[in-house]
């Protein structure tokens, strides 16, 4: 039913779609969505017209033909007569692994650089700032090359630690530094480890639990809890107390020299190190800006008025600025996050084998198959970097300010 008031309805023309500001941008959102979608189609047609013009086709099946290369560090088994595919999957996992650790030492390299550079003492603010300014000015590649060559020339050879005790030449006995990486002990796992594990696993969920509740009833109560005691206890005590009522089922491989090189534990390659310590204090350099900016963003009152209320500065700074100054600094964060990931494909230069040294480089070179390769190694970068960033924007939904 209509009245006298309502307007009369238009109906729907052609022309509307560019003329009409209702339907205009989704009009260009159409056209361009379709031009785009032509180029590929045309570039994808012209590419295989070459190939098959060259007498080549595209085909995936040499990822089951034999690898015939080895790889020096392995996160599930592998040999030489692996196929092409599980040695990708090997650079994939250690690509993982690499991103994974230089991603939370270079959080907290960059969340400690960030707040010291505020500091109020004179000399720890300078370090801080030349820290910042000698670490992201000079590219990541030759800090790299530089850790490394540190590293595989000032540490002693395996033959070093030859004598009548070589585990006196150890850090307690059960650590190893040499040129050409770590050995740390691996744990045996006994029946009833997986028990522990998962103890383990449910304490560090119950000490998130407890500081969210910590920090929810300070906030509505005013009311605080201690902190610091009670998160170590429920971190430590639940899964010793499985560990010995499940009659020890973890043991440890401590590494043992055997002949020219160690044996047993886990080694930690030099390639790795240098990849890891070179991404996390390079990007931390970044990340510590990122920090900094985020934190002055904060009014100055809140934290004067968190002051006045009693908090020590360490309370303010944990309870008050943090919290508030995480919108500013989770957005850039994906970034560096992203360029962690992205820059770990520099590790052939001192040859780590990640996914761009395997599937990218002796893969592609031994078969031939380099649009293959590429298209695999583009899309691997392109999933990891789209699942970061839904991550981090979850997250970032998450901790922003919630407005009433």
């Amino acid at each position: 039913m209509t009245t006298l008031t309502d307007p009369p309805k238009e109906s729907f023309k052609l022309s509307m779609l560019l003329n009409d500001t209702r339907y205009r941008s989704l009009t260009m959102q159409a056209i361009a969505a379709l031009l785009l979608a032509l180029a590929i189609v045309y570039l994808g047609n012209n590419l295989i017209q070459n190939l098959r013009a060259a007498g080549l086709n595209i085909s995936y099946g040499f990822l089951g033909s034999a690898s015939n290369y080895d790889i020096n560090q392995t996160l599930i088994e592998y040999s030489s007569r692996s196929t092409h595919l599980r040695a990708a999957v090997v650079g994939i996992l250690n690509t993982l692994l690499v991103a994974l650790l230089a991603c939370a030492t270079a959080t907290v390299f960059g969340v400690i650089a960030g707040v010291l550079r505020l500091s109020p003492n004179w000399l720890v603010r300078k370090l801080m700032a030349v820290y910042v300014e000698i670490f992201r000015n000079i590219p990541v590649l030759i800090w790299i090359i530089i850790i490394f060559t540190v590293m595989t020339a000032s540490m002693p050879a395996p033959s070093a630690f030859r004598g009548e005790d070589p585990a006196s030449s150890m850090l307690f006995g059960a650590f190893a530094f040499t040129n050409r990486g770590v050995y740390v002990p691996a744990p045996v796992w006994g029946a009833g480890s997986m028990v522990v594990v998962a103890v383990f696993v449910l304490s560090i969920i119950g000490v998130f639990a407890y500081r969210r509740y910590a920090t929810k009833l300070l906030y509505d109560t005013g009311k605080l809890l201690p902190m610091f005691w009670p998160s170590v206890g429920i971190f430590l005590l639940p899964a010793i107390l499985a560990f010995f009522i499940m009659g020890s089922p973890i043991g440890l491989d401590y590494p043992e020299l055997k002949g020219f090189n160690f044996g047993g534990g886990i080694k930690i390659g030099a390639p790795l190190i240098a990849l890891w310590f070179a991404l996390s204090i390079y990007t931390g350099a970044f990340i510590a800006e990122n920090v900094r900016a985020g934190i002055q963003a904060v009014s100055k009152g809140q934290t004067e008025a968190a002051a006045a209320l009693g908090l020590r500065p360490g309370r303010v700074m944990n309870l008050v600025v943090l919290p508030q100054a995480l919108r500013v600094i989770i957005p850039p964060l994906i970034s560096q996050y992203l360029n962690i990931t992205k820059n770990s494909s520099l590790a052939i230069a001192v040859g780590y084998a990640d996914v761009t040294a395997t599937l990218g480089g002796i893969t592609l070179n031994q078969t031939g198959r380099a649009i293959e390769c590429v298209l695999l190694l583009m899309l691997f970068y392109l999933t990891i970097s789209l699942l970061i960033s839904a991550f981090m924007n979850v997250y970032n939904n998450a901790a922003k300010l919630k407005e009433r």
